[in-house]
């Protein structure tokens, strides 16, 4: 590796062209910075043509000074990329469940649209997922529906999201009768949620497995999908029905006392979090505070 301090000394000759005045802004002597171009040229060959008023490069000349622009930049890019100081620039990196993922990035490619230094990567994927990634740092930030038991990882509530009883808009469903009628439209989380939430509507009922199923789903943006052509209903979680598109097509029904899960963030606790992941989490709270569902103050 090439001394700094010689590639320093060279830069700032082939700038200013005057050994004297080098010196005097490094402050080193003339006589050092001599030697650190003697030293280099017995390495890469002639560097400079001395002539009694300037001084002209050789083309290895050109070619180092050229590296030590690079270097420059690559140490500007370091600096910057370390301090992060205004969070306008570099990668935002997030993880989350498929529901709150839905309702999240658009929110997301928003704040990329006001910040064109940012570039946003997020994934779709469950609990134990999402904690490796974060854990393997292969993601910033991630959401997971159960805080991990691990001291390596930071977990703190996010928000808050309800399980829903979501029928197609033509439809009622007062009685358990009603739900047997329409028929259940299943998802790989689909009978635990059911169960979960009708046990509330209709607590003598006999157990989701004797409603007929009309479908199954496992892409969470297409679950409402046949709810919304009149093929059955479903229960989802609530940032999944609020992303859904044909929200005039489906119809969500009053079952009284919610079934209501937190949604916990979760990031490496040894290191502070970047000031763009800070900036992001402030316009996502900002989004998840302006919707219906309870969400969670940032922690101080």
């Amino acid at each position: 590796m090439v001394h700094p301090q010689w590639l320093r000394s060279f830069a700032t000759l082939a700038e200013l062209g005057n050994f004297t005045r080098t010196a005097d802004q490094l402050g080193l002597t003339q006589a050092a910075v001599s030697q650190h171009v003697r030293h280099l040229e017995s390495e890469f060959g002639p560097l400079l043509i001395r002539r009694p008023r300037a001084l002209e490069l050789t083309p290895a000349g050109n070619a180092l000074l050229d590296y030590c622009r690079e270097l420059d930049k690559a140490d500007e890019r370091l600096r910057t990329r370390l301090s992060d100081a205004d969070g306008t620039n570099g990668e935002v990196s997030l993880i989350t469940p498929g529901s709150i993922g839905l309702y999240l990035y658009p929110v997301l490619l928003a704040f990329q649209q006001a910040n064109r230094g940012v570039v946003v990567r997020h994934r779709f994927a469950p609990d134990p997922e999402v904690v490796e990634a974060v854990l393997q740092n292969r993601y910033e930030l991630g959401l997971v529906t159960l805080p991990p038991d691990d001291a390596r990882l930071t977990a703190s509530p996010f928000t808050s999201e309800s399980l829903e009883l979501v029928v197609p808009a033509q439809e009622t469903a007062h009685t358990w009768e009603d739900l047997a009628r329409i028929g259940f439209i299943d998802h790989p989380d689909g009978q635990a949620m059911a169960s979960r939430l009708l046990s509330r509507r209709f607590p003598a009922n006999p157990g989701v497995g004797s409603l007929p199923c009309r479908g199954f789903c496992n892409h969470i943006g297409l679950i409402l999908e046949p709810v919304a052509r009149g093929l059955g209903f479903t229960v989802i979680p609530r940032y999944a029905h609020q992303a859904f598109a044909r929200a005039d097509a489906v119809r969500v029904v009053d079952c009284g006392s919610p079934v209501v899960d937190t949604l916990w963030l979760i990031h490496r606790s040894e290191w502070p979090l970047s000031a763009r992941a800070t900036r992001v989490l402030d316009y996502l709270r900002q989004h998840v505070w302006g919707c219906a569902t309870t969400p969670f103050p940032a922690p101080a």
